[in-house]
């Protein structure tokens, strides 16, 4: 974890309002701070921060509108795999995007030049997130688009 996620981590006894003001106040989210004690992704969070309904959340991630509705399928390793892939592009890149939501915007929409114009969302969708975050690094060290 980094030194910013650390700093921005909040105790687990937070309300979800109070999480909300925190990520507003610091312009920045946390992955701990989207995560229960077990390290399962909390969807209900995850979605109420970007302010999106659970099925928006679920079309970013690849995953059918309807799997949040049973705990089941939500705390199953499919999804929970690719909503976690999700924030940990979404958390890389916030810090040069602006903050989280302009990440999330540049996640969904911004065609990436290296994959032939296509955006995060649609290589996370295609399995394909790995190649993401690893493009994300070498542009966090100094590499070229």
């Amino acid at each position: 974890m980094t030194h910013a996620a650390k700093t921005t981590a909040m105790p687990r006894g937070r309300s979800r309002a109070s999480k909300t003001a925190a990520l507003a106040a610091t312009g920045r989210f946390s992955m701990a701070s989207l995560m229960d004690e077990r390290g399962s992704v909390k969807v209900n969070d995850v979605a109420e921060a970007f302010s999106m309904s659970k099925a928006q959340l679920a079309d970013t991630a690849g995953l059918a509108r309807e799997v949040f509705q049973k705990a089941s399928r939500r705390d199953g390793p499919k999804a929970q795999s690719r909503v976690r892939e999700m924030l940990e592009i979404i958390n890389l890149v916030q810090g040069w995007a602006g903050g989280p939501a302009q990440a999330m915007a540049w996640y969904r929409a911004e065609p990436i030049p290296a994959f032939g114009g296509r955006t995060a969302e649609s290589l996370v969708k295609s399995g394909n997130a790995t190649a993401v975050r690893d493009y994300v690094d070498h542009l966090a060290t100094g590499g070229y688009a």
